[in-house]
């Protein structure tokens, strides 16, 4: 693998809180804020969209581990925007520090860790796996 990554790439994304992100939508609580799931999700988009212009084709990362803090709830109608920042390579292991806030602050912080892989072999082995 001749991948172009470097520590420091980063990417923002910013959604608007919906009822369809809430925490009631999700089934992770009864309350019509922005669901963790949805800001773990967002974060985790972040740092993926951050690299996979910079891998070789034929290639992608998946996601293996969250470490999230949710500190604020954000109520539907407020923009939320992801933050992720690459800080280690070590081999195909990708560790980002991924933050989120909306239009009063933060409202998360933690690190991602993806893993670089070839999507045909990894396709191929979950098929072989059953799953």
């Amino acid at each position: 693998m001749n991948h172009l990554l470097t520590p420091g790439l980063s990417c923002e994304l910013t959604i608007a809180v919906s009822s369809e992100n809430t925490a009631a939508a999700y089934k992770s609580g009864i309350v019509d804020v922005f669901a963790t799931p949805a800001m773990i999700g967002l974060m985790e988009n972040s740092a993926h969209l951050s690299v996979q212009p910079y891998l070789e084709n034929g290639y992608i990362t998946v996601g293996t581990e969250v470490n999230i803090k949710h500190i604020k709830a954000t109520p539907i109608g407020m923009k939320v925007t992801a933050r992720s920042v690459l800080l280690e390579i070590s081999g195909n292991k990708l560790k980002f520090s991924v933050t989120a806030s909306d239009e009063t602050g933060q409202i998360g912080f933690g690190t991602h860790v993806r893993y670089i892989v070839h999507a045909g072999s990894f396709m191929q082995k979950l098929e072989k796996s059953g799953g």
